[in-house]
């Protein structure tokens, strides 16, 4: 578990010219403030998928840097409050998380509910509604695009898929993804696999589905990801799917107005 100061709410990777694309990653950081201690876990629980995504920060920031691309990453676990999770949502702040009690959560009353959104949540959201102004204040609607990690195996069922993605109302980014995917020829690609992307108030159900911008969330097996190695080879990967696409949306200005409801 890494600590933060009382200020990290979120990182920003400033982008390299006019890339078009916006890289999300809600669950990057397995961190908690000092005075939040362990949350009442041991250590070992945030080395989990439940504290953080495994390999999405790495993964994030090595395309980022292929692609030029800004980022917008999290800084703290989402043990703590869960960035991907709408504000009405009852998993925001999960006391039980597989398996899991959070005895940091167990007492969590409206105040320090509303005190976690102040502090976390909101300002992450804001970072990334300005980080996707930014680049429509110069006439360009941006892909956006998240990146997260799942697990092996689900209570004992083992999940098949490479990597998934998920998608809600609109599925224009998600079939080309999918497609760039499975034209890699050795991948087992879900479509909303290992979920399904509809779920309301989420992040991009927010900066997304609702304003109608190009999007799509990218989940990667963590085990192709743990180390650097596999890290690599996904940067790779996902640009390798993400480079024709943004080609595609730059030639064609009704691919992106497709995306708007």
């Amino acid at each position: 578990m890494t600590k933060i100061s009382p200020t990290d709410a979120y990182e920003i990777v400033a982008g390299r010219g006019p890339a078009g694309l916006i890289l999300l990653c809600d669950h990057a950081s397995n961190a908690v403030p000092p005075e939040y201690g362990d949350l009442g876990l041991p250590a070992a629980q945030f080395d989990r998928h439940i504290a953080y995504d495994i390999g999405a920060r790495e993964l994030t920031l090595g395309l980022a840097d292929r692609l030029g691309a800004p980022a917008v990453l999290s800084c703290f676990s989402r043990l703590l409050i869960d960035p991907n999770r709408g504000l009405d949502d009852p998993t925001l702040i999960m006391r039980i998380s597989d398996g899991a009690a959070v005895p940091g959560n167990a007492q969590v009353d409206e105040a320090e509910r509303q005190r976690r959104i102040a502090r976390f949540h909101a300002p992450y959201h804001r970072a990334v509604a300005e980080a996707i102004r930014a680049v429509e204040v110069l006439g360009v609607v941006p892909l956006v695009v998240s990146i997260h990690s799942f697990t092996p195996s689900w209570r004992g069922w083992p999940r098949p898929w490479h990597v998934g993605i998920l998608w809600d109302r609109d599925e224009t980014i998600a079939t080309a993804m999918i497609r760039g995917f499975a034209a890699q020829g050795d991948l087992v690609v879900g479509d909303n696999e290992p979920y399904h992307g509809a779920l309301e108030g989420d992040t991009l159900n927010t900066h997304g589905t609702v304003p109608g911008r190009p999007h799509a969330l990218i989940e990667v097996r963590q085990d192709l990801i743990a180390a650097k190695t596999g890290v690599d080879e996904w940067v790779g990967r996902v640009a390798r799917v993400i480079e024709p696409i943004m080609n595609d949306l730059r030639r064609d200005p009704d691919l992106q107005r497709r995306s708007r409801p």
